[in-house]
C-alpha cells in the first residue's frame, strides 16, 4: 500500500433520491470517498465547484476523483449541480489518474476520464489505490461503517462549515421491494435485499461528525425510515420501533440543532399502523420540528400503479397522511410542526392517460378537505435511469397540472402550515435579489422565505410571517426596529404602504407604541401590527 499517494476530491455535487449534496447538504458519498482514500492511505484535498467557480484552483495530485449529477430536477438558490460545460472546462486541469461518479459518469463529457463508475465510486477509488483492479462494485458493510467515520473530518472544508452545513448520514441501502423489481423508475430494487447500518455503527459516525463541528444532521438516504431495523422479508415489512427508539434516542443526546429524516412508505405506515405510530411517535419526540416525512405515492392512477409496480395506492397514502397529522402536526420550537408528510408525484409513467393528472389532483384536494397538513409536494417529470418509459409527457398538460396544484392546493396549504403572525426562528439569509432577501430555516425540504429589504447574508434572524405565494412565503425579521430600519422595511409592513412609511421616517425617533400609533394614523392597522410583530425601540439616540 502506498502511503504518500495525493488525491483531489472534486465535489460537483449530487442530488437524487437517495441522496442531498447541493449546499448547506454534503452527501454521504463524498464523505465515504474521502473515509476510502484515507483507508488506503492517501491524503485527501478537498475542493467543491462553488470553490471553483470563485477562483480557487484545483489542487495538484496523484489522483482526480470527480463527484457530480443530480437525478431529481431542483430548483436551487445559491448553488447548483456542476454543468456539463463546467465538467468540460475542469477536466484538463486535473492531474494524474482521473475517476468520475454520480449520474455524471454516464455523460458524454465523462469521456476524458480513466475511469467512469456508476456503481460506489468510493470502494472502485479504493481498490486502485491498494493496487487491485479498478472495477463496478459495492462497498462492504465493514467497509461502509469504516469509511463514513475516516472521512467525517472531509466536512471541515466545506464552504458551508460548520454553519448552515447540514450532513446526511446514510441508515441503509437497497429496497424491501427487491424480489418483486419495486418501482418502475426507482434503482434502489437493483441494489438487492436492504443491508442495513446497526444503530451503534450509525450513531459513531454521527458522534464523529459532531466531535468535528457539525451541528446539523439529516438521516436520509434510505427508501424506508419507518422500515429501519426490520427483520420481516416481505415486500411491505413490519417496523421495528425498538431499532428506531434506539438510533434515535441516541442521536436526540447528542443535542444537535437540527436532527431530520427523509423517506418513508406509506404502504408500510397504513399497514402496519400500531408499530409505526410507535415509530412516528420517536420521530416526533427524538427530531427537531420542521421534519418531513416524504412519501412515494408517484401516481393516484390505479392502472399506472399497477403497470409501475408502485410503492401505494391513494387510499394507502390519505391514511398515512392522517397518522402523521395525528402525531405530528403539533408546532415546534422552531415555528413549524414537528413531523409533516410530503408527497412525491412522478410524471410520465407508464399507463398515465389525460384522466391521471385530474386523479392525482383530486387526492390532494381531498386532503386539504379533510384539514390534513401537508409540508411539500414534489412534482417531478420520470428520469429514465432504469429504464425507457413508453409514456411521452404532454409538455402543456403537465404545466396545467402544476399550475392547478400551486394554485389551488399549494398557497392555502402554506398559509394553514404557516399561518400569519407565526414567527419561523433561525431563518439563515442565503441571497440578495434587489432590495429583497431570501432565506431559509436550515433543515429538510425548508421553506423559502422572502423579506422586502436587505438583510446581511449569512446572519440568522427570527421572521414573522404576513404572506404567502405558492411555493415561498413573506416575511418581515422580528423584533422590527421602527427607528433604524430603512423606509423601504416599513413600507412592507401590513398595512403601512408607501406613504404612511414616509410619515413614519419623518417622525423618528419614537419611543413607545403610543407615538408609533399616533404617526400610524388608524388605530385598526397600529392594532393588527401589534399582532403580529414585536416593534422595538431601541437606539432612539
Amino acid at each position: 500500500m502506498t502511503k504518500d499517494i495525493r488525491i483531489t476530491l472534486v465535489d460537483g455535487y449530487i442530488d437524487d433520491p437517495a441522496a442531498l449534496g447541493v449546499p448547506p447538504y454534503i452527501s454521504p458519498m463524498i464523505r465515504a470517498i474521502a473515509g476510502a482514500s484515507v483507508d488506503a492511505g492517501a491524503t485527501v484535498e478537498y475542493v467543491s465547484i462553488d470553490m471553483i467557480r470563485n477562483g480557487r484552483k484545483i489542487p495538484g495530485a496523484d489522483v482526480s476523483v470527480v463527484l457530480s449529477g443530480n437525478t431529481v430536477p431542483g430548483k436551487y438558490i445559491r448553488s447548483m449541480p456542476m454543468s456539463t460545460k463546467e465538467l468540460i472546462s475542469i477536466t484538463p486541469k486535473l492531474k494524474g489518474w482521473k475517476l468520475i461518479g454520480g449520474s455524471a459518469a454516464s455523460s458524454p463529457a465523462a469521456e476524458g476520464f480513466d475511469f467512469s463508475i456508476k456503481t460506489d465510486l468510493a470502494a472502485s477509488l479504493y481498490d486502485g489505490i491498494i493496487g487491485k483492479e479498478v472495477g463496478e462494485r459495492y462497498r462492504t458493510l465493514d467497509e461502509w461503517n469504516r469509511w463514513m467515520v475516516l472521512g467525517a473530518d472531509l466536512v471541515s472544508q466545506h464552504q458551508d462549515f460548520p454553519h448552515p452545513l447540514v450532513a446526511e448520514i446514510e441508515t441503509y441501502r437497497g429496497c424491501h421491494r427487491y424480489k418483486n423489481g419495486g418501482c418502475s423508475y426507482c434503482i434502489e430494487p437493483l441494489k438487492g435485499k436492504p443491508l442495513m447500518r446497526s444503530p451503534k455503527d450509525i450513531i459513531a459516525e454521527a458522534e464523529r461528525l459532531v466531535s468535528v463541528g457539525v451541528r446539523n444532521v439529516r438521516i436520509g438516504g434510505q427508501t424506508c425510515i419507518i422500515s429501519y431495523g426490520s427483520t420481516d422479508d416481505s415486500d411491505i415489512p413490519t417496523p421495528n420501533p425498538h431499532a428506531i427508539q434506539e438510533l434515535f434516542t441516541a442521536l436526540n443526546a447528542l443535542d444537535l440543532n437540527v436532527l431530520h429524516v427523509d423517506n418513508a412508505n406509506p404502504a408500510v405506515i397504513a399497514s402496519h399502523p400500531d408499530e409505526s405510530r410507535k415509530v412516528i411517535g420517536t420521530l416526533v419526540e427524538c427530531c427537531t420540528s420542521g421534519n418531513v416525512l416524504a412519501l412515494g405515492l408517484e401516481s393516484a392512477d390505479p392502472i399506472v400503479f399497477r403497470e409501475n409496480n408502485l410503492n401505494c395506492t391513494s387510499e394507502q397514502l390519505i391514511e398515512s397522511v392522517r397518522i402523521i397529522n395525528e402525531l405530528g402536526r403539533e408546532r415546534g420550537p422552531t415555528g413549524l410542526p414537528k413531523l409533516l408528510p410530503g408527497i412525491n408525484i412522478i410524471c410520465g409513467l407508464d399507463g398515465e392517460t389525460a384522466g391521471t393528472y385530474a386523479m392525482d389532483l383530486n387526492l390532494l384536494k381531498k386532503i386539504l378537505e379533510e384539514d390534513l397538513l401537508i409540508r411539500r409536494i414534489n412534482i417531478r417529470q420520470v428520469m429514465p435511469l432504469r429504464r425507457d418509459f413508453h409514456t411521452k409527457v404532454d409538455k402543456n398538460s403537465f404545466k396545467k397540472f402544476k399550475e392547478a396544484v400551486r394554485e389551488e392546493i399549494d398557497r392555502e396549504m402554506l398559509r394553514r402550515v404557516i399561518p400569519e403572525g407565526n414567527v419561523l426562528k433561525d431563518v439563515y439569509m442565503e441571497i440578495h435579489d434587489g432590495n429583497t432577501t431570501f432565506g431559509r430555516q436550515v433543515g429538510t425540504y425548508p421553506v423559502l422565505v422572502g423579506i422586502p429589504y436587505k438583510v446581511e447574508l449569512g446572519s440568522s434572524h427570527d421572521v414573522v410571517i404576513i404572506d404567502w405565494g405558492f411555493r415561498s412565503v413573506t416575511g418581515i425579521t422580528t423584533p422590527f426596529n421602527i427607528n433604524t430600519m430603512p423606509m423601504s422595511a416599513i413600507e412592507g409592513l401590513p398595512g403601512i404602504g408607501k406613504k404612511r412609511a414616509a410619515r413614519i421616517v419623518v417622525g423618528r425617533p419614537y419611543h413607545s407604541m403610543d407615538e408609533l400609533e399616533e404617526a400610524i394614523g388608524d388605530p385598526i392597522v397600529s392594532e393588527s401590527l401589534g399582532r403580529v410583530i414585536e416593534i422595538s425601540f431601541k437606539y432612539t439616540c
